[in-house]
């Protein structure tokens, strides 16, 4: 016995609970015209009572558009990238648009061409790229500027609206903590240097500002092994007291080679990570770190683009979400 298919609700079911005709219905989710406020919210709570999504092939002939959204990157496996498209997922589908992931793996410039090309052969109603990278930055280049398109993470590309956290304010932040702690030697366990980071470039003013040394980044890669492997050479340095780590993963690996090696933590070394992840509250010591909305810029990254895809609404300059310093118990103050 086969299974009796749930009928979906129709724009025509929204007119009728929203006592409003079906040409209303289409002009308040499609914002094609005027519509008055107190009908517009009429309409919205049916949507929302009935559960109606918008038909995509029926928005397409509507529109001229298409409602894909294609998310470009290099990498979407770090906890900050999976979060950020967690946002524009989310509000994605609530706007009534489907998301394309494309992953760039090769630097090779037909490669990427290549890849521009499949996803320009699709009806898409606009692009996000994490522009964390030249070789992210190099696809958004390639794409027609009739395409809308954002870009989010690192400096931009191309001109396009770009959205991005404040990691610079994060850095300048952790590290005056740190000086107010007492520190006068804090290193930078920096995350790969794919672009100038605002983690580095807020480390380094901070040091400067203040008039104290500035040693040379240490190199690292993403993982947390990259970080126990650099926590383990700095406990044979008793000179260092503090370090300001790239991302929570290598401020995870620094704590724990420091304390493999009999090292304290914060006693002897106060150790600083970036991002906020879960465990980072649950780790011992739990970790001081710099929190970012992840989520919420991957939201306000897809408002960007619909406000471009409906309205052509440019904005004047980049959006910058702030971050904010959450101290736990991996600092504290230098032993005298």
């Amino acid at each position: 016995m086969s299974t009796p298919r749930i009928r979906q609700p129709s724009m025509r079911d929204v007119a009728r609970a929203s006592g409003v005709s079906y040409q209303t219905v289409s002009r308040v989710i499609n914002d094609q015209e005027r519509v008055h406020p107190e009908t517009r919210a009429r309409v919205l709570a049916a949507v929302d009572a009935l559960g109606y999504h918008p038909n995509s092939a029926a928005r397409a002939l509507v529109t001229g558009r298409g409602s894909t959204v294609a998310v470009v990157a290099s990498n979407t496996s770090l906890y900050g990238y999976a979060r950020t498209l967690e946002g524009i997922e989310d509000a994605a589908f609530a706007a009534g648009y489907t998301v394309n992931i494309t992953v760039l793996r090769s630097p090779d410039q037909s490669d990427r061409a290549d890849a521009v090309e499949r996803l320009l052969s699709q009806p898409l109603a606009g692009l996000i790229a994490f522009t964390h990278d030249d070789l992210a930055r190099s696809a958004v280049e390639d794409v027609p500027s009739r395409m809308p398109a954002v870009t989010v993470f690192g400096t931009g590309a191309g001109g396009r609206a770009h959205i991005l956290l404040d990691e610079e304010g994060g850095a300048r932040a952790a590290i005056r903590h740190l000086l107010d702690l007492g520190h006068r030697t804090i290193h930078h366990a920096g995350v790969p240097p794919l672009l100038p980071s605002g983690r580095l470039l807020g480390w380094r003013a901070t040091l400067e500002e203040a008039g104290v040394p500035r040693p040379e980044p240490i190199p690292v890669t993403w993982e947390p092994r990259s970080g126990y492997e650099v926590g383990s050479a700095i406990a044979r340095q008793h000179d260092i007291t503090a370090v300001f780590a790239g991302n929570d993963d290598i401020a995870t690996g620094i704590v724990r080679a420091l304390i493999d090696s009999g090292r304290d933590v914060p006693g002897d070394v106060s150790v600083i990570g970036f991002d906020d992840t879960p465990l980072a509250a649950y780790t011992r010591p739990s970790l001081t770190t710099v929190s970012q909305d992840f989520v919420e810029l991957g939201r306000r990254a897809f408002d960007l683009l619909h406000g471009l895809i409906e309205q052509d609404d440019q904005p004047a300059g980049p959006t910058v979400l702030p971050t904010h310093l959450v101290t736990r118990e991996s600092t504290g103050p230098p032993r005298r």
